[in-house]
């Protein structure tokens, strides 16, 4: 899936997403710096029905939040992640085998940790401002 989008969109390209059959609950997410990797993520985790206000994990490496229906969201950004041997040593695949959706900023971070059977979002910014984002699932 490919789409263009502005940033005033993004309340229905989750939606899009969160429509994708068979989704995958891992998804990595690639980008820039300042593309809107954070922004998307919590637009899905509020569609997902997490009521709290949800934010980066830049300093903390994963942020937790439940959905109303009782699932778990897990919210990584490995930016800060100095090695994935320090992945490892958080659990970090305890979480990815989970079941529980597990959005990933930075995965680069933590190649051999990932998942084999993960989707991917892809973004890009566009000179006129808009975001390329291509969805492999």
């Amino acid at each position: 899936m490919i789409i263009n989008f502005t940033l005033d969109e993004i309340h229905t390209i989750v939606k899009q997403i969160l429509a994708t059959p068979s989704l995958k609950k891992v998804i990595t997410f690639h980008a820039q710096m300042g593309v809107g990797k954070t922004t998307l993520i919590k637009e899905l985790v509020k569609q997902l029905g997490v009521d709290t206000n949800s934010s980066s994990p830049t300093f903390s490496l994963v942020n937790e939040y439940e959905t109303n229906k009782g699932e778990i969201v897990y919210h990584f950004d490995l930016y800060r992640l100095n090695s994935e041997e320090e992945a490892y040593d958080m659990g970090i695949d305890e979480y990815f085998y989970s079941g529980n959706w597990c959005f990933i900023e930075w995965p680069e971070k933590t190649p051999n940790l990932i998942p084999i059977d993960h989707a991917s979002i892809q973004m890009k910014l566009n000179k006129d401002g808009s975001r390329e984002l291509i969805l492999k699932n």
